[in-house]
């Protein structure tokens, strides 16, 4: 199923259809401030297993990561010290991943890892869904993203095409990008970024 979303003034009924499909386990396929992803409710062990499962990845090896609505929403599933918040607030929201610390406010998979990704996209469909939710949605790029004609991972009409029977629900929020997040480690001294993607890091 394909639904049309923008970046304001969508109808409150059709966010809220994405938050209940969330909240019932579902997954979706959204935009970002870089590429379309695929995710699920960030709480619910279950969703994230499937999403786990489609992209063949294993949650103990792999770093999972959510999306968050706001910096404040950000601290309960992660540990985030003074020096690294003031960093995320100079650069969110934006094309970044933090990797941070979790907290055991996260579910179990989670916490094979001990780490988190962090998002924050400077996209207004995914962070309004977020905000409605009122939880973090486990985000991650769509399966095969590497090996594909870019249109089937930027076009949301080629996306259901390839995609559709995966999930619950595809937002289309217009043409998508095709470059990757920069991936910051916060976990190390000094923070070091592991991947250079779309987004120039603001220091001091």
């Amino acid at each position: 199923m394909l639904l049309k979303l923008y970046d304001k003034n969508n109808n409150p009924q059709d966010i809220q259809e994405v938050v209940d499909i969330l909240n019932d386990g579902g997954l979706i396929i959204y935009p970002t401030d870089t590429m379309y992803a695929i995710g699920c409710h960030g709480l619910k062990e279950r969703a994230i297993e499937k999403i786990c499962r489609i992209k063949n990845i294993d949650a103990r090896k792999n770093n999972l990561s959510i999306i968050c609505y706001d910096l404040s929403s950000i601290s309960e599933y992660a540990k985030v010290d003074n020096t690294v918040f003031k960093l995320m607030k100079r650069n969110l929201p934006g094309p970044f991943t933090f990797i941070l610390n979790g907290t055991n406010r996260l579910p179990k998979i989670f916490r094979n890892r001990k780490e988190v990704g962090i998002r924050m996209p400077d996209n207004n469909i995914i962070r309004e869904i977020a905000h409605m939710l009122d939880a973090p949605i486990m985000t991650t790029t769509l399966p095969n993203y590497e090996d594909d004609d870019h249109e089937y991972t930027t076009n949301p009409e080629l996306i259901e095409e390839k995609y559709g029977s995966m999930v619950d629900l595809i937002i289309d929020g217009g043409i998508g990008g095709i470059e990757v997040s920069t991936i910051v480690d916060c976990t190390t001294t000094p923070i070091e970024i592991t991947r250079q993607g779309k987004g120039i890091l603001e220091e001091g």
